[in-house]
């Protein structure tokens, strides 16, 4: 039974995400709903099997399940225009795309760590128990981390403190 299973799926599989995909226009889409709809179908195995129109089975659950994601999507995007104002949002400042750049650069439990100590304020027994770091290794990668934060912003301070150098002393050449 399950060999007849993979079989159907290896050779139907591709044949439904084309005709999902074009009743969708997604191909992501197509391929979940398919995939899903298969994962249906595995767990009615004992009843699927053998049926006659397996392809239609999976093909009609897979269109209703893009039909219902499609109406979650638009009811959520309903109620996020009748909840939500638009408001503007600011363009990061030169100083948050630094720090955003650095944070970037650190190993990702640096990172974590640091942004948990920093930006959420917690301390770093918190940040042990809701990472299940030890405490010693998240001190260990706080103080790492601040180091190189501090590296890092310090030759990007530098870099900037130059630049400006050089723009000024060419505005003044081209005055002169």
């Amino acid at each position: 039974m399950e060999e007849e299973f993979d079989d159907f799926y290896a050779t139907a599989y591709p044949r439904l995400v084309r005709q999902l995909y074009a009743m969708t226009g997604d191909l992501a889409e197509a391929q979940d709903v398919v995939q899903e709809a298969f994962i249906k179908a595995w767990d009615r195995r004992g009843r699927f099997s053998g049926a006659p129109s397996q392809e239609a089975w999976i093909r009609t659950t897979a269109w209703r399940l893009a039909v219902s994601r499609f109406r979650r999507l638009r009811r959520g995007m309903q109620l996020m225009q009748h909840h939500h104002e638009q408001t503007h949002v600011e363009e990061p400042s030169p100083e948050h795309v630094v720090i955003v750049d650095a944070l970037r650069q650190l190993p990702k439990n640096h990172r974590s760590v640091v942004a948990l100590y920093y930006l959420c304020d917690l301390s770093v027994e918190q940040i042990s128990a809701e990472t299940g770091w030890p405490a010693g290794s998240v001190r260990t990668w706080l103080a790492r981390g601040r180091r190189s934060l501090a590296v890092q912003l310090s030759a990007s301070a530098e870099d900037a403190t130059e630049e400006s150098q050089n723009s000024a002393g060419k505005e003044a050449d081209h005055v002169g």
